[in-house]
């Protein structure tokens, strides 16, 4: 189902709790919206659909990957870059970096650790700051 995308910053500013295997419709809602905001939205967290749980939903080369519960346990090659979201107007500055290794579970809730780059490896550092009720 595709879900309106919360602009509430008081909301979006709130820590998201882990997720959980009955948090699996939500993931489905998520990559519903993402879909729908496809043309301006390459990666969206739970609470920018208004549910504040540690769920992302993000591009990865052309193919939509969920995580749940995903942590950045390594981080290297850092830089500024500048970014937008559909939760809040125009751009803004942020720290990234161009590799990441990150700890997330599955829709089965099985663990992984896997590394990304550049584009995505940005991408998934935004959506996780959303989760931490960090707002770019």
């Amino acid at each position: 189902m595709i879900r309106p995308i919360m602009k509430d910053p008081i909301f979006l500013a709130q820590k998201s709790a882990p997720a959980a295997p009955e948090d699996l419709p939500v993931a489905r809602d998520l990559l519903d919206t993402l879909e729908a905001h496809r043309e301006g939205c390459v990666g969206m967290a739970a609470n920018m659909i208004g549910v504040a749980k540690c769920i992302i939903a993000f591009d990865n080369g052309g193919e939509y990957m969920v995580m749940f519960n995903p942590e950045i346990v390594k981080a290297s090659e850092p830089y500024g870059a500048e970014e937008g979201c559909l939760s809040l107007a125009g751009t803004r500055q942020a720290k990234r970096y161009r590799s990441i290794k990150v700890r997330y579970q599955t829709e089965a809730f099985q663990v992984r650790l896997k590394t990304f780059t550049g584009w995505t490896a940005q991408i998934i550092q935004h959506e996780i700051d959303h989760c931490h009720g960090i707002l770019i």
